[in-house]
């Protein structure tokens, strides 16, 4: 059980404050649960990926883009780790942290995703430079990485909880992108199939410690508020490739062709 005591703040609404009735835990789960009809596989964007109507150059961005989100998860997730007082917690939460930097024989996640941006036709080094990753989704990238760094840590596990719509959408990519792509090297679809597994797990432990820690109803409003913050990053990071991919709007294309995005501020 995870402490619901919190180093930072004596006003948080995850300590013991009644104001109001309580959803009980089933009420809650599918509360929660009912925040997946705005999970990013509903944006047009993932639906023309899906259905196969997106381009090779609509799969690349999308890869390029993701990938500066696959590369800051180990940041959050350190953060949050930093901000724990809980020992169970850590012990459990650094896993995630392991499956994406990787260790042992495991190479993780971030090197899976490499992989997968050489099956589209991007190369490593591409990737790495991020020239390719949009100030839209950079500052939504930002603006998630900076909330956790800050935040209580109950509140930063909170907004984990789109994990629990990830496994559908890793499941949908195996399914319909070879059919729909064969173009796309096979062994890109490595990390998908790695993250089914590691989704789940993650879900388990995410439900855990909402259902722990939200007992009370503004505990539990600020739980969901939280958790359409996280869907509201990924959506706009679609919003963003669909004007730059879609319609042919990139940032600054009134001005000129080049990609001239800043690459991240010291």
């Amino acid at each position: 059980m995870p402490s619901l005591t919190s180093p930072f703040t004596t006003s948080s609404p995850f300590d013991n404050r009644t104001e109001g009735q309580a959803l009980d835990q089933t009420a809650f789960r599918a509360a929660l649960l009912a925040k997946g009809d705005y999970y990013h596989t509903h944006h047009p964007y993932q639906v023309d990926m899906a259905e196969g109507r997106a381009t090779p150059e609509q799969i690349r961005g999308w890869v390029a883009n993701r990938f500066y989100y696959q590369v800051m998860i180990p940041q959050k997730d350190a953060a949050l780790l930093a901000n724990c007082p809980d020992a169970d917690t850590r012990r459990r939460w650094v896993q995630r942290l392991l499956d994406h930097d990787g260790h042992g024989d495991d190479t993780g996640g971030i090197e899976a995703w490499l992989t997968l941006g050489e099956a589209v036709g991007l190369t490593r080094e591409e990737l790495w430079s991020q020239e390719y990753v949009l100030p839209g989704v950079r500052f939504a990238v930002d603006a998630y990485i900076n909330f956790v760094r800050r935040a209580d840590w109950r509140e930063a596990a909170i907004s984990s909880l789109t994990e629990l719509f990830a496994p559908q959408a890793h499941q949908s990519r195996l399914a319909t992108w070879p059919e729909h792509y064969p173009w796309i090297d096979e062994t890109g679809y490595t990390y998908f199939r790695k993250r089914l597994g590691e989704a789940r797990r993650d879900v388990e432990h995410g439900l855990e410690l909402a259902l722990a820690i939200c007992t009370t109803l503004p505990a539990q409003q600020r739980a969901l508020e939280i958790l359409q913050f996280k869907l509201d990053v990924l959506w706009s990071m679609l919003d963003a490739m669909t004007l730059a991919y879609q319609l042919d709007r990139p940032p600054y294309h009134t001005v000129t062709q080049q990609r001239v995005y800043h690459r991240g501020l010291a």
